[in-house]
């Protein structure tokens, strides 16, 4: 045998090309935004089964010990939170992480879906502007009827964005 064939393999250089996508947020350094500012995280049969298995109960007992029905939706269940009005049952509320994170529902496991997560990008973004990491922007979702109305504006007719009744 040759000194070669005794060598051991060497791994394969490690290679970052630019067009890999990049995870450009961090979850340990958020207050659980998504965790907290949705209203409902719609769930199905297989989140559900997932949560039984994860807590070892039969899925009749998990669907109503951690869901509920929301206008024929069926949700999570949210508790009441230290820092946002209500967030989800499953967050712990000192250390700000999922406790069931490998059990956690779909809309979970997919969320943000890109690169970004525009709440992270805020959470930075102010804390940056105020000279403050100790920051804490507060975001509420609003959902309201939207339309776009003609004005007459300094330059003629425009159309803005208008709240509530549209006529």
């Amino acid at each position: 045998m040759t000194k070669e064939a005794l060598k051991p393999a060497t791994a394969p250089e490690t290679v970052v090309k630019d067009d890999q996508p990049r995870a450009l947020f961090d979850c340990n350094k958020c207050p659980a935004f998504c965790c907290s500012i949705y209203d409902r995280v719609r769930v199905t049969k297989r989140d559900v089964n997932r949560l039984a298995k994860h807590f070892n109960v039969p899925y009749e007992v998990a669907l109503r010990r951690y869901t509920k029905d929301h206008d024929g939706e069926r949700v999570l269940k949210r508790v009441p939170d230290h820092i946002f009005p209500k967030t989800c049952m499953f967050l712990d509320q000192h250390t700000r992480r999922c406790t069931i994170y490998t059990a956690r529902p779909a809309p979970c496991r997919e969320y943000p879906n890109r690169s970004r997560c525009a709440y992270f990008d805020l959470l930075q973004f102010e804390r940056q502007q105020q000279g403050q990491d100790s920051i804490m922007p507060v975001i509420e979702l609003t959902f309201r009827k939207v339309g776009r109305v003609k004005v007459d504006g300094q330059d003629g007719p425009e159309k803005r964005w208008t709240w509530g009744e549209v006529e």
